[in-house]
């Protein structure tokens, strides 16, 4: 009787453990979606990059089409065509109204681009010394960045007196006098024409052209790599003008001749196509697909392979496109084991840990489940003969879809070799649902298969 009730106590305790895990779950999982909610609000209320835009063109999608079953659903007749009328005109001024946002957006992130060059430019040498610690030097040329920085910044200021902002100006003018061309010569010029209206009394609303105008063609100098060497190291366009005509396609959009990286291609693309501009374009006025979702789990996947470190090279192909394809189309954007549907609790991890990430190697599961997943060593004995046949169907279909990654990964892996560039090693994170390995939510006892 004693063993007996010992085994009803562990019992016991083992079911009053689960309780509490199962509450800290809910609790985990409701301020990680609060959390997510609140960020995504804050995307739409202040929308900066293209992904934020995105969100808010998808938001406006879901919208319209609401509206639309609505009208069908409650109107016929002249009065729906009316209806459906008035919907178009509110439609129209709010993606006016997000226009307008997008101009706002695309000034604040010039302004930033631009402070991260001067900051980038200026930034000292670094490197790990003999003892393991950093080392920082200023060199000739960063000294010269940072000089070329400061008198930017002041260069940018507002509400200086009239006194302050002559001293700026002759401290530009005698930083671009150290140079003859014909830019430092159009530099010069600006200066002397604006200090001229300052000791005229000119209102400074009445400047602004002219001190834009100054700026651009002093951020021009700096971007120069003849009078700012560190400048060269940043520059996307390069010295040799004649590299420029190597890799050229044409755009069946807008009719473009673009280089090849303003082209954006899925693993089993046949042709060019459009380019990115042309595709941004079609996705506001008709698309207007968000993938943020598909990019986090994008991101927790390649997180997760890196942290194999066996040299996975298939999943760094994907694109978000493709990885919706594979969850939606194969999967169900569900897991194949509750039927769990939130894509932001789901993850594609590998079927068999041995081999490689690959579409023809996943299962869409939850976290959960992912964890409880990773820790078996052979899943066709653990899961049984139906459930092994129903996987391996969809393993199929992803093959057929993906049938090019395999000869794209080994063309992509000889040239690395190549050019002696290593492949992602363990960056000492592994991201189930966003969290890093040592936020790694401890499960119940769970036994493993053999």
């Amino acid at each position: 009787s004693s063993l007996f009730l010992q085994y009803v106590n562990s019992i016991r305790q083992d079911h009053i453990r689960r309780i509490e895990w199962e509450k800290k779950e809910e609790e985990r999982k409701r301020k990680e979606k609060e959390r997510r909610l609140k960020v995504e609000y804050q995307r739409r209320m202040q929308p900066l990059t293209k992904e934020d835009f995105d969100l808010v063109y998808h938001a406006l999608e879901l919208w319209r089409r609401e509206e639309i079953e609505n009208i069908n659903a409650t109107k016929s007749g002249p009065e729906r065509k009316a209806a459906l009328a008035g919907l178009m005109d509110e439609e129209t001024q709010l993606i006016a109204s997000i226009q307008r946002h997008k101009l706002i957006a695309k000034q604040e992130m010039g302004k930033r681009s631009k402070r991260k060059f001067l900051e980038k430019c200026a930034a000292p040498k670094e490197w790990i010394g003999f003892d393991g610690m950093p080392t920082k030097m200023d060199t000739p040329y960063t000294m010269r960045a940072k000089d070329l920085k400061m008198t930017y910044e002041s260069l940018e200021k507002r509400y200086l007196t009239r006194e302050e902002r002559l001293d700026i100006l002759l401290q530009l003018k005698l930083t671009v006098k150290e140079h003859d061309c014909k830019l430092t010569k159009d530099i010069v010029e600006l200066i002397d024409r604006e200090a001229d209206l300052l000791m005229r009394g000119t209102k400074e609303s009445n400047l602004e052209g002219l001190r834009q105008r100054i700026s651009s063609l002093f951020l021009q100098y700096i971007k120069t790599p003849l009078f700012n060497a560190e400048a060269a190291n940043l520059l996307r366009v390069p010295e040799d003008p004649s590299s420029l005509r190597k890799n050229i396609y044409y755009c069946r959009g807008c009719g473009n001749y673009l280089p090849s990286t303003d082209f954006e291609l899925t693993t089993n693309a046949r042709s060019i196509g459009r380019c990115r501009k042309c595709k941004n374009l079609d996705s506001e006025g008709r698309l207007r697909e968000d993938f943020s979702r598909y990019r986090s789990l994008l991101h927790s996947i390649r997180s997760t392979e890196e942290a194999y470190n066996d040299g996975s090279k298939i999943i760094f192909l994907l694109t978000e496109a493709d990885l919706r394809y594979l969850a939606e189309n194969i999967w169900g954007a569900q897991s194949v084991l509750s039927q769990w549907e939130d894509t932001y609790d789901l993850t594609l991890v590998r079927w068999n840990r041995r081999q490689e990430w690959s579409p023809w190697n996943c299962v869409l599961l939850t976290n959960e489940e992912a964890r409880a997943h990773s820790k078996l060593t052979k899943p066709e004995e653990a899961y049984g003969p139906v459930f092994t046949q129903k996987i391996k169907y969809r393993h199929i279909l992803g093959k057929q879809y993906f049938s090019s990654m395999p000869k794209l990964a080994d063309y992509m892996s000889k040239n690395l070799e190549s050019v002696n560039m290593p492949l992602p090693s363990n960056a000492e994170k592994v991201m189930y649902g966003g969290r890093k390995k040592e936020e790694k939510i401890s499960l119940p006892p769970l036994t493993e298969a053999k």
